[in-house]
């Protein structure tokens, strides 16, 4: 069956074709003879009750020019078979009320990977809660007074996150005597302001932050993110280095863990970040890593996906 596939993304001249995992995922389906469609998410819009989206079908290649755009028109988001919603954070009030527009689209018709629903209940901070066995020690708040009690409880060491970056904007590693302390988490919360999370800091990110793919459950691949030696940071947008990782028999329990609330909540593809034993975010948005582990491993998991994306298609309608 010869599917039309929307992808709700950045603009493609932003897409970096040796990094992004949006562009494999289009990359194998169009070589699978399927359409493609790129959306951002100010083409969405209602007309009446019915969501809709003016879209222009592209073409991909790996090349310098790396896409084509052809016709531009307007369709029922319902037109589509399958519904990638692959935004790069942040997930600000355009963002979450693109959710909401995809929530009216006829699921007896149209497969949205991942549920709009659960993007909105996974804030890609918050979610790890939902699984305190698999955590470190964390407070969430907005006091500094409270974020130092934290600190000093668990020895003078922590990593501070606001709850609505990502790529390791806002990320601080914390010391307890550090004459800077009240200044960055004044900073850190403008002021009482603004919610951080805080975590136990594991020495084991040294060592590198586990990128665990996942899908519909199961997990697909690993690789290690080395921070950089001045960096606390292991972020590869920072410049952290990817290296092999097998998938552990503790990946393989978290994910088994995490598996049964992950399907309810139609996460299907997800990215964990793992250090150490500890899992300490669950990326939803717009999970990357695969091209990674792909060149690291010798795999191609967007082949994978796109099964998966073949197969609920067929079954949605």
């Amino acid at each position: 069956m010869r599917l039309r596939i929307a992808f709700i993304m950045d603009p493609m001249e932003r897409i970096l074709v040796d990094k992004d995992t949006t562009f494999v995922f289009m990359l194998e389906a169009q070589k699978r003879g399927h359409e493609l469609y790129h959306l951002g998410i100010g083409d969405l819009f209602i007309d009446g009750t019915q969501p809709r989206g003016r879209c222009r079908r592209v073409e991909v290649r790996r090349a310098d020019e790396h896409y084509a755009m052809f016709e531009d028109k307007i369709e029922p988001l319902d037109w589509f078979h399958v519904v990638f919603m692959r935004k790069d954070p942040p997930f600000d009030l355009d963002y979450y009320f693109a959710t909401q527009i995809l929530s009216l689209v006829d699921r007896t018709r149209t497969f949205v990977i991942n549920d709009p629903r659960g993007l909105r209940e996974a804030n890609e901070k918050l979610y790890a809660l939902n699984f305190p066995a698999l955590i470190p020690p964390t407070l969430v708040s907005r006091d500094p007074d409270r974020l130092k009690g934290f600190l000093a409880s668990l020895g003078g060491e922590m990593i501070i996150k606001p709850l609505a970056l990502a790529g390791g904007s806002g990320v601080f590693h914390l010391r307890q005597g550090d004459r800077n302390l009240n200044a960055l988490l004044e900073t850190a919360t403008h002021q009482g302001r603004r919610l951080l999370m805080a975590q136990r800091y594991i020495p084991e990110v040294r060592e590198g932050d586990k990128r665990l793919i996942v899908l519909d459950g199961e997990p697909l691949g690993a690789t290690l993110r080395v921070p950089r030696e001045e960096e606390a940071r292991a972020n590869i947008h920072v410049g952290a280095t990817c290296v092999h990782a097998p998938v552990s028999p503790r990946d393989r329990e978290i994910c088994k863990t995490m598996a049964p609330r992950l399907q309810v909540d139609g996460l299907y593809f997800v990215g964990l970040d793992v250090i150490g034993h500890w899992l300490t975010e669950v990326n939803v948005t717009s999970p990357t890593g695969i091209q990674e582990i792909n060149a690291l491993d010798g795999v191609l998991l967007e082949s994978r996906v796109i099964d998966f994306v073949e197969n609920k298609a067929a079954t949605w309608r």
